[in-house]
Formats: C-alpha cells, structure tokens, sequence
C-alpha cells in the first residue's frame, strides 16, 4: 500500500486521504475556525500572495479544513484538483464564469434542475452566454444543436427528477470532437455510484449539501477536474469572488465522506426495493427508477453506474390534487425539495424544484402535474411504504 493512496480503495480514500496532522497529533481532522493566517516574516507574506510559495493566505479560499475536504473527493472522483464553494449553485456558477466569455454557447440537457436553468437562461444570458437545450438521451439531438461556439456540454445524469441517463463516453466524444468541455453533475450518484472522469467528462459538480453530507446538516459544492480548468481557472473565480464553503461545513462533509460507500449503498437497495413494490401498486402509473428492467436505459445504467441510486419518481393519475393527496397523506416522511438524506423525502416538482420554469418547460421536460420524487432515506423499507400506501389507496 502506497502512503499517497494510489492504490487505495475508494472507501479508504474517504477516510484517509486529506488529513494532513498538526503538531497537536489528533486523529479526527481538526476545523480551522480563522479568518486569516499570520505570516513569519514580510518576505513570507510576499511570496504568499504572489503565488511563488504554497500555504494558507485568507479563508475565502485558503483554508486547511476545505483543503481536506477538497483532497478528499478530488482522490475518490479521480480529479487532479477540486474546488469546494457555498452551494452546489455556486459551483456551476464558478465554473460558467471560470471557463466561459461573451459569445461562447452552452448546449444543456433540458432534463436538470430548474435553478440551473434559471441561471443558464435569466443570468448567464445577461453577460451574452447563450444556452439551448438538447433531450438527455438522443446524441443526434445533442449533436444538432452544437455550434461553432458551443464551448460546453452541460448534464445532469441521472437528472433531476425523472431519473434519465446520459450516455457519458458518448457524449464526452461529441464534446471533445467539437472542442468542448463536458460538465457532469454527478449529485444523484456520487463517486460511489459513478465516476464520470473515468469515462470521458472534463468536469463533475457536486451539491455537498445532498449525499456528501448525508444527513442535511450543511449547504456546499464542489467542481472536480484538472489542475488547468479547476485548479487555476475555476479556483481564480473563488479565489476573487468568494463563493466560498465555510470551515465548519467542509468539516461535516469531510465526515460525511467517510460513510459515503455505505451510506449510497443502502440508499439504492432500498430504493430499488420500493420502486419494485411501486410498480406493481394500482395507484401508481408509471415509476422512474433505472434499476427496473423496464427503464429505457436500464442497460446504460448497469454499464456506466454501480448501482441505480437512491432516487425513484413516480406518477399518480389526477394530477396535482393527487399527488398532493399522497404527500399529505403522509406522516413520517419528510416533505422537502432536499435529497441525499438519511431521512426519506418527497417533494412535487412540478411546484417546487421545477415550479419557477414555465407550463410549457416543464411539459417539454416531461415534468407533469402528477409526477412526485421520493429521495428514499435509510429508514425501514416497510416503514417507507406504509407511509407511502396511505396516500396511494386513494389513487
């Protein structure tokens, strides 16, 4: 075993990997609470803040806590450098800003988070960054909206909420041979799941605030790439306008890291369980999981992921009032727009993470009135479906 980790298995490097011991000797890492750092002399400080010498400067983004927790994943995505920031917003934000100008082209899965597009449309749009949207699972479309400006690929796979895929080599070829990068917003799989770089993407973004943490206890993000793009470009966006994740969050994410493995383990054999019973339920008219071998992409997800994934949509007949009928049905479940917990969540996206986008957006990314997201928790699986079938029997 090399003391780097190089060989390490992934559940190692998220317990090993970043924790640089103080002279203190602890084991658990240690949080930084500081503003600011001192300097030994004037010429150590020069050198600090001209680049020529490594070391800490300022916690807007230089601090050892993130530092750790940026080593962490950076070692379990297979990424040279990582960036962590505010939120999972902010690090799409940062790497826009970081590897985009005036004139350049998005092309965008229509299947991601609706502040996504919101900031692709409403914001990027503003500074003449203009962004058309591609349907996740046809390369041809993909294909035909590229355009001799386009400098990124955007997914979300699986997406946010009806659980497609995106063929990830296939669209890393089409991203590369049209001088693109490809961005791979990994939230709903984590690296214990999926490792996009492996397969060809340039980028992956994280929300730490859903499975990096794991128990909703923190807001935070992170961008995960090469030393260029990331460690320089995405970083210099930090480093001037301060997205910046706290200490104390960068501490709860490093120990979320260290149960990540089991932790995304158990929430897919969960949720497969449940989106199985689902599918046989009468109430229910369609499920979305990639763990059935019913889902289109069912192959693609056993070839690109190790497992489904803890997220399962399903679909009510009548509507909004059903579906609502079915959330508030419930009484253990916690009704939230947040995932990746410990505690099972459901949310209606049409009104919720989605309900800023037009009806029409919405219809065209298949997000109907009758359509809920469960984030399947930890909990007793019967327990989840009691709660559930309340709701479902008057389906």
């Amino acid at each position: 075993m090399n003391d780097d980790g190089n060989d390490w298995a992934l559940e190692t490097l998220g317990i090993r990997i970043g924790h640089h011991r103080t002279a203190e000797g602890e084991h658990s890492e240690p949080i930084f609470a500081t503003s600011s750092f001192v300097f030994n002399s004037a010429a150590e400080a020069a050198a600090r803040f001209a680049g020529t010498s490594d070391g800490n400067i300022y916690s807007r983004f230089t601090n050892p806590t993130v530092r750790a927790f940026e080593e962490r994943l950076a070692a379990m995505e297979g990424g040279a450098a990582c960036v962590a920031t505010a939120s999972g917003m902010s690090a799409i934000l940062a790497t826009c800003m970081g590897l985009l100008q005036q004139g350049d082209h998005i092309v965008s899965s229509r299947s991601i988070f609706g502040s996504t597009t919101m900031l692709f449309d409403k914001y990027l749009a503003r500074f003449g960054i203009a962004t058309d949207y591609a349907d996740l699972s046809d390369l041809h479309d993909w294909q035909r909206r590229i355009t001799p400006d386009t400098r990124m690929l955007f997914v979300e796979t699986p997406s946010n909420p009806l659980i497609e895929l995106g063929d990830i080599r296939a669209l890393a070829e089409l991203a590369h041979a049209n001088n693109s990068v490809l961005v791979v917003d990994n939230c709903f799989c984590t690296p214990v799941l999926q490792r996009p770089l492996e397969l060809g993407a340039d980028i992956v973004i994280h929300s730490a605030t859903k499975y990096l943490d794991g128990q909703g206890r923190a807001v935070g993000g992170a961008v995960v790439g090469d030393r260029k793009r990331v460690g320089e470009d995405v970083f210099g966006v930090l480093r001037t306008a301060g997205p910046t994740m706290s200490p104390f969050a960068a501490w709860i994410f490093l120990k979320g890291l260290e149960t990540l493995s089991l932790r995304m383990q158990a929430h897919s054999s969960n949720a497969q369980r449940l989106a199985e019973w689902l599918a046989t339920h009468p109430g229910v008219s369609r499920v979305h999981y990639p763990g059935l071998a019913t889902h289109p992409q069912h192959a693609l997800a056993r070839s690109q992921q190790k497992m489904p994934g803890g997220i399962v949509a399903f679909e009510v007949e009548g509507g909004r009032e059903a579906a609502w009928r079915v959330i508030d049905a419930t009484r253990m479940l916690s009704i939230t727009a947040n995932l990746g917990d410990t505690k099972t969540t459901i949310t209606h996206p049409a009104s919720t993470t989605h309900g800023r986008l037009s009806a029409a957006q919405r219809e065209q990314a298949g997000i109907r009135e009758g359509l809920l997201r469960v984030a399947v928790g930890l909990e007793g699986l019967d327990d989840i479906r009691d709660d559930l079938a309340r709701g479902l029997e008057f389906g």
